[in-house]
């Protein structure tokens, strides 16, 4: 198990820092607020203005947060779909679609809890900085200090509700489809094998899918960790002023960045992941 933590933590790592960008763009058109007004026209005007203002190194404030946090994420939610799959399975070691929702559903709030809503916080809050001012954040560990000296440990837990809505919606939405395409292509042959390739289709699709069915939930955990999240008094206080202010389209901006990188992301982690898993099974003949 802590093999396949550290595989998919790198593999995450490498990923964040190739598509990084994608989520720096996404995450500034999830804050910029209509009624304020807009500062971005779109994906390419975020990216222009990014790099006249701050050069490409811009576009990769706030990355040192999900790099710090991407092998604990790993090891939080394949550690804990692990162990409840392990109760779900049926007699034959067969996942059902339905069960496999639940197991992720399981997955995905541990990790939000445990990991990712400080994570997605720091993040936020970097990317946010950058447009003030006066940035106040000089890098990581200074930010990090500066946030929990001022607003002590919660302000890194900014956003709890939503960012375990939108996190245990993704892994319930991504392990289902992924469960769903693995018990499809095998039928009723549970050793057939899956070709790498086809494991990382399946995850790509998983990925858009959850994407397409939560992304409103990751704009109101956006806007819960911003730097103005003082305005909203709770997740659904957010998400009535998004509505009422900017209109239901608000629900999804930065959709095409994130489909991008979360495409890719889920795709890699899920090769990793069942290349790990029949290497360990392999060694130590579990089923």
């Amino acid at each position: 198990f802590p093999l396949m933590a550290v595989m998919c933590g790198i593999a995450g790592g490498i990923e964040i820092c190739i598509t990084f960008p994608t989520e720096y763009v996404k995450t500034q058109l999830q804050l910029d607020e209509k009624a304020n007004p807009p500062k971005y026209k779109g994906i390419a005007d975020c990216v222009k203005q990014t790099v006249n203002s701050h050069g490409v190194r811009g576009l990769y404030r706030g990355l040192s947060s999900l790099l710090y946090g991407s092998i604990p994420k790993a090891a939080v939610r394949f550690g804990m779909f692990e162990f409840l799959s392990n109760k779900m399975r049926d007699e034959s070691g067969k996942l059902d679609s339905r069960r496999g929702f639940l197991c992720g559903l399981g997955a995905g709030v541990a990790e939000a809890v445990v990991v990712v809503c400080p994570m997605e916080t720091v993040k936020v809050k970097f990317i946010h900085d950058q447009t003030s001012a006066n940035p106040k954040y000089k890098g990581f560990f200074h930010g990090v200090r500066e946030i929990i000296r001022s607003q002590g440990l919660k302000g890194t837990y900014q956003g709890l509700t939503a960012t375990v809505l939108k996190q245990g919606s993704n892994q319930a939405i991504r392990f289902y489809v992924m469960t769903s395409l693995r018990n499809w292509y095998k039928g009723g042959d549970p050793n057939k094998a899956i070709n790498p390739l086809l494991t990382g289709l399946f995850g790509a699709v998983a990925g858009a899918t959850s994407v397409f069915g939560n992304t409103p939930l990751d704009v109101i955990k956006t806007r819960m960790q911003g730097l103005e999240a003082h305005k909203y008094k709770s997740t659904m206080d957010c998400a009535v002023k998004i509505m009422k202010h900017e209109g239901p389209m608000a629900f999804y901006k930065g959709t095409v960045p994130r489909l991008g990188r979360v495409c890719l992301d889920v795709a890699i982690v899920f090769i990793i992941y069942e290349e790990v898993i029949k290497v360990l099974n392999m060694v130590w003949k579990t089923d």
